[in-house]
């Protein structure tokens, strides 16, 4: 966790000064390169018409709480107390949202003969993962990433990691054609497999594997009881997480059931390895 061992119960305002802006730099280097993919994805920049204003308004609200928590965990600078993180929230935003407009401006994606809705729509589709790099900046691209930083360790913290990793790298898929095409030619015995497979990949990457970040087994539980706690239950998170973005981005119109499922199962490859990567890089 980025926050000091020492808190600072009186909470002072953070002011414009040099490491603000060092790390409101990070912000906006960590904001294009993690972006910068979806930037140029065509099925992102049609969400500006095919998606509703309140799905978007909805899309923007409740990443506004995920950005809170990530910036207590890890951000473009050190914070002390809540009221800091929900400030750095919005700095995020902030920094995201002018890095999309920017980019999709020079691109010509935007332009002034669009709908002022369908303008803000397309912009703001593609802030909520700008606005994620900016405060994954500090653990990715600042001076301290080698150092030995604290890191929450209670179980509600790991599952907001696995919660994090998994949104983005659903965010960074779930919006093309190509989810749908494979969903439809799979079988029904492949999309097993591929779920038995997403399970056993989670499970390695995080306990298994010699990574960075490897979470340690705690003491008095055995290897069958961490895999239901946090692989069964991560996994079940990420494809929750699969279910509100396929909704959000109104990718589920017009499925069936069984199509739905398999949609989602599909997608829950690429959320399950982001939430047990998010739990090794974060």
């Amino acid at each position: 966790m980025k926050n000091g061992s020492s808190q600072d119960p009186a909470c002072s305002p953070l002011g414009p000064n040099r490491h603000f802006l060092r790390g409101l730099a990070r912000a906006e280097a960590g904001a294009i390169i993690f972006s910068m993919p979806l930037l140029m994805t065509m099925e992102m920049w049609t969400l500006g018409t095919s998606v509703s204003s309140w799905h978007h308004a909805l899309l923007l609200v409740i990443s506004l709480p995920l950005l809170v928590g990530m910036s207590h965990v890890v951000g473009f600078e050190k914070t002390f107390c809540w009221k800091d993180d929900t400030i750095d929230a919005f700095v995020a935003l902030a920094v995201g949202f002018m890095t999309s407009a920017v980019v999709l401006l020079l691109l010509g994606l935007i332009h002034a003969e669009m709908p002022f809705s369908e303008v803000l729509n397309t912009i703001e589709v593609q802030t909520i993962p700008a606005s994620i790099g900016a405060l994954l900046s500090q653990s990715q691209l600042g001076g301290q990433r080698d150092q030995e930083q604290e890191r929450s360790s209670s179980y509600g913290g790991e599952m907001f990691l696995m919660a994090v990793g998994s949104l983005f790298l659903t965010f960074s898929v779930a919006p093309t054609e190509e989810i749908l095409l494979i969903a439809h030619q799979m079988k029904h015995w492949q999309s097993i497999l591929l779920s038995v497979f997403s399970l056993a990949l989670m499970h390695a990457f995080v306990y298994a594997a010699n990574f960075r970040g490897e979470e340690e087994i705690p003491d008095g539980l055995s290897h069958w009881r961490i895999f239901l706690r946090f692989t069964v239950t991560g996994y079940a998170l990420a494809l929750g997480i699969c279910l509100f973005v396929l909704w959000i981005f109104g990718r589920m119109n017009g499925l069936a059931a069984g199509e739905i499922v398999s949609v989602i199962v599909v997608l829950g490859f690429p959320a399950a390895i982001g939430a047990s990567a998010a739990r090794l890089i974060i």
